[in-house]
């Protein structure tokens, strides 16, 4: 009876996929007819071909994969630094500084956009890669996750390793980073689809059609004076989509134990 319940949950969920792959291969006026149909009476490619002929898909694509690679990179290595020496270390002000941490998880992110933009604009980053990346290189739920996971490491391999003479770089770098595969796998996916989908900084701070990421493309370009082109929407739907589906399913077993890792924790 369980199966049967999340069975029929999993089509619930997947039904607006579904919806959304078939009706990018639809005509616009198949797709606003009324009743609406699911399966294309005549399956059409024209919609993926402006993507890739009028518009720059490729600009858009890689300017969205370099910014989500870099600011992925950067909450791997800085928020697993903060994650150690807030669970390994003893230092003046430790307990403040993770409280600090926890109160920065309840702030909502539209609250800083105006003074992060002044500071961004008073730098001269404006319309850069550094914009659009800086702002998101080290994310509080991302201390927090690799602080849960590293708690769990023995204190006694710490300590071991310091009667040894390891500096705590050392450690860090050679013992307790190589057992954190599951929480860096985590964390590289929340911050990867956290990039990819950031859709209100990136409008703010890319000024230029040349610095646009695909979130801003899809609102921009399907958005006529007139009328939305759902055919146009849609497929660029599909394409921003597809690469996030393939990086879960690649790393799904990861994720999954390091979110249960930490939960425990």
């Amino acid at each position: 009876m369980v199966y049967l319940v999340l069975a029929g949950v999993l089509c619930v969920w997947l039904l607006p996929f579904v919806w959304m792959a078939l009706g990018s291969v639809k005509t616009q006026g198949e797709i606003l007819q009324r009743p609406p149909t699911w399966w294309p009476q005549d399956p059409v490619a024209d919609n993926f071909a402006k993507w890739f002929g009028p518009l720059d898909f490729g600009t858009f694509f890689s300017n969205s994969l370099v910014v989500a690679l870099v600011t992925v990179l950067g909450n791997l290595v800085f928020c697993s630094m903060v994650g150690y020496a807030l669970a390994k270390m003893e230092f003046p002000g430790k307990r403040i500084l993770f409280l600090t941490v926890m109160v920065t998880l309840m702030v909502p992110g539209v609250v800083t956009f105006v003074p992060l933009f002044v500071m961004v604009s008073g730098l001269g980053l404006v319309n850069t890669y550094a914009a659009l990346i800086l702002p998101f290189i080290t994310a509080p739920i991302g201390v927090f996750l690799m602080r849960q996971f590293m708690l769990g490491i023995p204190e006694a391999l710490i300590e071991a390793a310091r009667l040894d003479g390891a500096g705590e770089f050392r450690i860090f770098s050679r013992i307790v980073m190589p057992l954190c595969g599951p929480p860096l796998a985590t964390l590289g996916i929340l911050t990867f689809l956290a990039s990819w989908n950031n859709f209100l900084w990136p409008l703010v701070a890319a000024q230029t059609e040349g610095m646009y990421t695909l979130p801003i493309a899809l609102s921009l370009y399907s958005t006529g004076q007139n009328a939305t082109d759902y055919g146009l929407l849609l497929a660029g739907s599909v394409l921003v989509i597809a690469p996030i589906l393939a990086l879960f399913v690649f790393l799904q077993r990861y994720f999954i134990q390091g979110v249960a890792t930490a939960g425990l924790k």
